[in-house]
């Protein structure tokens, strides 16, 4: 499932699921305290991540000008902007915001490297960590709509 993706992008990768799985499992099973810093952590963490989701585009960009397009160039600031107000909003339209733009930048990511066979693994891993950052908020969503309290 994950041959052909480069080592330490594998290892990198999957190591950066580990706080969004380890702080919804805090979130979910954790007393009152600690599932309230999860929260907030796991909020912060998504927020970080879909910033650098956006910022891919512009290191093509940089790497290849000849593809720092408008959409391009806009999408790559659009998970950060989306990712502050996360940052701003309650917890539970935070959790959905960023699964929301964890699957946009998805979607756009395979628009923008799909048909590239040079650029095929990145999309396979790119799926496999979207779908588990994911996953993630929303167990935590759903713990925290389930026992109705934040």
């Amino acid at each position: 499932m994950l041959s052909g993706i480069p080592a330490p992008t594998r290892s990198l990768g999957l190591a950066g699921l580990i706080p969004f799985i380890g702080l919804a499992v805090l979130a979910i099973a954790g007393d009152e305290a600690i599932r309230a810093a999860a929260l907030r952590a796991q909020i912060g963490y998504g927020a970080v991540i879909v910033s650098f989701l956006g910022a891919l585009h512009w290191g093509i960009a940089v790497q290849t000008p000849a593809l720092a397009s408008w959409p391009r160039m806009a999408w790559g600031v659009t998970p950060s902007l989306l990712g502050w107000v996360a940052l701003l909003l309650p917890p539970l339209p935070a959790l959905v915001l960023l699964a929301a733009v964890l699957l946009a930048a998805l979607v756009f990511d395979e628009f923008s490297f799909g048909g590239d066979d040079r650029r095929a693994w990145f999309l396979k891993l790119r799926r496999l960590l979207s779908i588990g950052a994911m996953l993630a908020l929303l167990a935590t969503l759903i713990s925290i709509v389930v026992k109705g309290a934040v």
